[in-house]
């Protein structure tokens, strides 16, 4: 292959490309093809280089890399293997050539996931529209990893509860599978929808949300399946739905407990046909359409009083994803906390603050009905009001009282027959009954929620767990 055999091409290619050949020519006139037509050039003349340079040196900078199959030491195909063992995969599009490969090699390497895989001597066009392709994936990945940690970087949380949420949220993501998102109102479960829409091959498509309870019954129609010019007063020009303008991507219906029988009959037809007729039309509109759909209430029994359609019930739960209550997850308010207050600093031009210990275990002893929503707006309020740090005097007396009411239903029964009982013994004993009583009951107050009760006895949960141990405290005992 020589240089000269290579026509420009019409579009300049942009990005950088690792060659990786222990020939010198062959990396040679790759580079010179490569940089005419836009692309910047790195070479390796070792597998053992290229996997230092992918891997550790400078990973981010390289958007492909062109492999020889048989190079000196290490192979080309070791080097794939290597990445797929230590690292999960190649983070970047591989093409392997080889002058000397056999058909297994080509199948093994693919389903190591080798982006491409041809022979020398390399043909012009074939080098370059892999090139161009595999760029072309390199930008997509990049957008795609972008767009995800852009969304998941609202999902504040660690817990197991929200971990196996997350879990399910990576494994629906890749499929078309419709998912039906349940939660308490302000849990997050929008966000939920945005991950798994992030997760998508749909994610560079419109991603539309649909709030069904907001939307007036007379009109939620025309917003969903778009309306033809006269349909009713006020239908001056034809109008696209949202069904329509989500085209291609995802549609959200949120709190779709809420949409009227009537419409439910409509969105089960999209849904098994694809096929829809805006408002006074009669034509037929054909979407291509994931659906997600999401509720705060229990659609199992809005079926059984026959206020939502079966089928489309059924439908709709192909994949359920519940989003635990805040209070079921409480290893995760102090981390959201934090994460609030330096988002309300950034958003009130305001210099960064810190909360105390105090304020965080006041914050996390607290239920929050409202959730996630709630927990943003209070701690938002507690920045505005605050001159610096923040701290228990700052958090509001609503919260406050609950704990307080919390602590004062305590079942102290066993205090008061410990303290009126035998006052001959020793200190040690007291106090290990005094505190076994009191991690107890406040361990029944709390639902023997670990988490919770630690942050409201100012423990870590690992020392609680301990105590636990210690004093023989199990629930049933």
């Amino acid at each position: 292959m020589n240089a000269s055999d290579f026509p420009s091409s019409p579009a300049a290619l942009t990005g950088t490309v690792l060659v990786v050949d222990d020939e010198r020519n062959i990396r040679r006139t790759l580079r010179m093809v490569l940089e005419g037509e836009g692309v910047e050039v790195r070479e390796a003349a070792s597998a053992e280089d290229a996997y230092e340079r992918l891997v550790h040196v400078d990973p981010l900078d390289i958007d492909v890399a062109i492999v020889d199959v048989r190079l000196p030491g290490m192979s080309g195909l070791e080097l794939l293997q290597k990445m797929h063992d230590e690292t999960g995969g190649p983070r970047l599009p591989l093409i392997f050539i080889s002058g000397h490969a056999s058909m297994s090699d080509a199948v093994h390497a693919t389903r190591l996931g080798a982006f491409d895989f041809f022979e020398k001597p390399l043909d012009r066009e074939r080098t370059l529209v892999s090139v161009r392709n595999a760029l072309r994936q390199a930008q997509l990945d990049r957008e795609l990893a972008k767009l995800r940690n852009e969304v998941y970087g609202e999902i504040i949380g660690r817990s197991q509860a929200m971990s196996e949420v997350l879990s399910q949220v990576d494994r629906v993501g890749k499929t078309s599978a419709r998912v039906l998102i349940t939660g308490e109102s302000g849990t997050g479960k929008e966000l939920i929808a945005r991950a798994i829409h992030a997760s998508s091959d749909r994610f560079q498509r419109p991603f539309v949300k649909v709030n069904c309870a907001a939307i007036p019954r007379e009109l939620i129609e025309s917003e969903l399946f778009g309306h033809e010019r006269g349909a009713f007063t006020g239908a001056n020009s034809r109008r696209q739905g949202l069904f329509e303008l989500a085209h291609r991507g995802t549609i959200l219906l949120d709190e779709i407990g809420d949409m009227e029988l009537g419409v439910q009959a409509k969105v089960l037809r999209v849904l098994q046909e694809g096929e829809m007729m805006r408002v006074g039309g009669r034509d037929i509109v054909t979407v291509d359409v994931r659906v997600l759909a999401s509720t705060h209430r229990n659609l199992s029994e809005l079926v059984a009083q026959g206020r939502f359609r079966e089928d489309l019930f059924f439908r709709l739960n192909v994949v359920p994803i519940h989003v635990p209550a805040l209070r079921e997850r409480p290893d995760d308010i102090p981390a959201l906390v934090r994460h609030f207050v330096r988002s309300s600093c950034r958003t009130h031009g305001l210099a960064e603050r810190r909360i105390d210990d105090d304020a965080l275990a006041a914050l996390t002893a607290y239920r929050w009905p409202g959730n996630v929503r709630e927990l943003r707006n209070i701690v938002e309020r507690m920045v505005v009001l605050s001159d610096s740090h923040l701290t228990r005097t700052d958090v509001p007396d609503d919260v406050l009282g609950d704990h307080a009411a919390q602590l004062a239903e305590l079942d102290t029964s066993q205090l008061e027959q410990l303290l009126s009982g035998d006052l001959t013994a020793p200190l040690k004993q007291v106090r290990e009954a005094v505190e076994r009583a009191y991690i107890r009951a406040q361990l029944n107050a709390n639902g023997w929620n670990v988490s919770r009760t630690a942050a409201i006895l100012g423990l870590e949960r690992s020392h609680l767990h301990r105590k636990m141990k210690l004093l023989d405290i199990a629930r049933g005992k």
